[in-house]
């Protein structure tokens, strides 16, 4: 039996300026997200972009086919009333950060991660003002107090839309460094990426790739450019 999906109801789709943002609406009305509070996006890029999905749905509404509305629900819906222990969620992963922990061998990929990888902690240190040290290894080791802080507070800066980005951009790459280098525009979100995955191409260069882990990838891939668009937007 095929999955029930709500039929499309509406004809016309446009976004009003609100005095706090932009809202989008379905013949005239305006949307709301899953907890009934308004949807109110805080510029006209992200609204065009909520609107575009709207617009797009045919006979049954596809929830997956709409990644700019998902995100400005989960910012509003669950990021704003969450805000603090979302921020410290992703600060956390300072101290456990991907760039810093590396292999030990083969010296081949030893190489290839500090060519890599140094230039993005170099970077932290001068946009963010936080060191993060590497190690050899996987065994956890503390980085220093203070440069988790700074990191912190800038974490806890962010507003819950660009926030709710930030948590994808965290979350997919495993690095705390990298989501504000994407953030920030340090490097494009492609070369990012790639980045995060410097490990997985090594691994896919000795064995070959995986059928099922590419598409896990791909998944991956399009949700991580996606959260740096929409954290631009923001």
């Amino acid at each position: 039996m095929s999955e029930w999906k709500q039929k499309r109801f509406w004809t016309e789709v446009s976004v009003q300026e609100d005095e706090d943002g932009y809202a989008v609406a379905l013949d005239g009305r305006r949307i709301k997200t899953p907890a009934k509070t308004p949807l109110i996006l805080p510029g006209r890029e992200m609204a065009e972009a909520v609107a575009a999905e709207w617009a797009a749905q045919e006979e049954g509404i596809d929830p997956l086919s709409m990644p700019f509305t998902r995100s400005a629900n989960a910012a509003i819906d669950k990021v704003r009333t969450q805000h603090a222990e979302v921020a410290d969620m992703l600060a956390d992963y300072g101290d456990s950060d991907l760039l810093c922990y590396r292999a030990e061998s083969p010296q081949e990929l030893v190489t290839r991660q500090a060519e890599a990888w140094d230039p993005a902690l170099d970077w932290a240190e001068s946009a963010l003002g936080a060191r993060l040290e590497p190690r050899s290894g996987v065994i956890h080791q503390p980085q220093a107090p203070e440069a988790l802080e700074r990191l912190r507070a800038q974490v806890h800066a962010l507003d819950a839309f660009r926030l709710a980005a930030f948590h994808d951009l965290v979350s997919l790459s495993g690095s705390l460094v990298l989501g504000f280098a994407a953030a920030q525009g340090w490097r494009d979100a492609e070369t990012l990426w790639q980045m995060s995955r410097l490990d997985e191409l090594w691994q896919e260069e000795q064995w070959g790739p995986d059928d099922e882990a590419a598409a896990v990838e791909a998944h991956k891939r399009t949700a991580f450019l996606h959260a740096k668009a929409f954290h631009d937007f923001a």
